[in-house]
């Protein structure tokens, strides 16, 4: 048995909760790095560059990237948000899991709510249930704003803080599952008990010596959920 079966047979008595991620992970491509590369404002690079190495905080580096698009462009940028997603195959069918093993699902995004809620909208996942930033087109430049903060747990300045949402879930009654691929990911993976990786976040577990899964789409992590209900049982 590997330390992840372990892990998840040890759960018994817990609820399963999953967290997963928006951006690269429920979606094929990294939205937000889409976006900018796609307008190509002088400097994106950067500043993205930045965002992964750690060297700026999500929310300094998100801001300052859609801080260099003009709110003139908001109907293009939204446009081609909504219309570049492609969804990563199997998505339906973890919701499907969800549904009939009374997992509760949470989508913890670092995306924004232009292209976020509307991606989601034909899932019919309930809003209280989707966590993402915000944006705000009314002044010259296009500004990101952040409802879900960190909490006086956590002061790396995420944006939308993944762990203060986890923290509201207890360890000690539930078994706290992360979906993730990118930087917004890496506190979250330290603080759940099971983690399902790709791209950076594999890299940044392996890093830590955090036990993970990796994944190439979600019918994988069906599998492996599906797994450790034989292993319980």
């Amino acid at each position: 048995m590997t330390s992840q079966q372990e892990q998840l047979a040890a759960a018994t008595n817990k609820k399963q909760v999953i967290f997963c991620d928006f951006d690269g992970t429920i979606t094929v491509n990294d939205n937000i790095v889409a976006i900018i590369k796609h307008f190509n404002p002088k400097g994106w690079e950067t500043i993205v560059d930045d965002i992964i190495a750690q060297r700026k905080s999500i929310a300094e580096g998100v801001g300052e990237l859609f801080r260099l698009l003009p709110t003139s462009m908001e109907r293009e940028v939204v446009d081609y948000a909504i219309n570049n997603v492609r969804i990563r195959d199997g998505f339906q069918e973890l919701l499907d899991y969800c549904a009939r093993s009374g997992t509760e699902f949470f989508v913890t995004s670092g995306g924004i709510d232009f292209f976020v809620y509307p991606v989601l909208a034909r899932f019919g996942i309930p809003a209280d249930h989707i966590y993402c930033n915000g944006s705000d087109f009314s002044g010259e430049r296009i500004e990101i704003t952040w409802p879900h903060p960190c909490d006086e747990h956590c002061s790396n300045n995420c944006g939308m803080c993944k762990t203060t949402i986890m923290r509201r879930f207890p360890a000690e009654t539930h078994t706290r599952i992360l979906i993730g691929d990118s930087v917004t990911d890496f506190e979250g993976a330290k603080l759940a008990d099971v983690v399902f990786s790709r791209s950076h976040l594999t890299t940044k577990c392996q890093e830590l010596g955090l036990p993970h899964t990796e994944y190439g789409d979600f019918h994988d992590i069906v599998a492996a959920l599906q797994q450790k209900e034989e292993i319980r049982q």
